[in-house]
C-alpha cells in the first residue's frame, strides 16, 4: 500500500470522537489507536496487544514506551522531511517523554498531519512549527509483515 493510500486510510477516521485507549473508526480513538486502527486496515491484526495505559503514559518511568512499540513494527526513518503515510513521533513537552503519533498527509509548502487530539478528535492539521520542533521520530509503515 502505497503512502497516498495510508493518507486516504487515515481521512476516513476523521470526525472520530477522541476516546482515550479506543480504537474503533467512528466511535472513538485515541493517538495511539488511530494508528491501531490503521494497521489493523493494512494487515488483518494487532501487532502486538496493548496494556492499559493512563494519560501520562510512562512520564512517571521516563521510559520511551511508545517509541521503542514504533521500533518493533514500524520501520525508522531518518528524521528528515515526511512523506504521505509516515507516522510522525511526537514530544508533547522538552523534558517528556514522546507520546503522540500522528500520520503524515500533505507534504511541502502547505504539510498537514492526521491525528487524534484530546478534545478534537481525529483531525487533519497543519503541520505548523510547533508542531514540526516536536517531532522526534519518523518511522513508515513495513511494506509486509515476516
Amino acid at each position: 500500500m502505497t503512502g497516498p493510500d495510508i493518507v486516504g486510510l487515515a481521512r476516513g477516521w476523521i470526525g472520530t470522537p477522541y476516546v482515550h485507549q479506543a480504537s474503533a473508526i467512528g466511535a472513538g480513538a485515541d493517538c495511539l489507536g488511530l494508528l491501531r486502527g490503521l494497521w489493523r486496515g493494512l494487515y488483518g491484526a494487532e501487532p502486538e496487544p496493548v496494556p492499559p495505559y493512563s494519560a501520562d503514559w510512562s512520564e512517571p518511568q521516563r521510559e520511551e514506551r511508545l517509541w521503542q512499540a514504533a521500533r518493533r513494527h514500524l520501520v525508522e526513518q531518518e528524521i528528515g522531511a515526511a512523506r504521505p503515510g509516515d507516522v510522525l513521533l511526537f514530544r508533547m513537552r522538552t523534558r517528556g517523554v514522546a507520546k503522540h503519533l500522528g500520520i503524515a498527509a500533505q507534504c511541502g509548502a502547505a504539510p498537514s498531519f492526521i491525528h487524534a487530539y484530546s478534545g478534537h478528535g481525529v483531525v487533519e492539521s497543519p503541520l505548523s512549527t510547533p508542531w514540526a520542533r516536536r517531532i522526534v521520530a519518523r518511522f513508515s509503515f513495513p511494506e509486509r509483515l515476516d
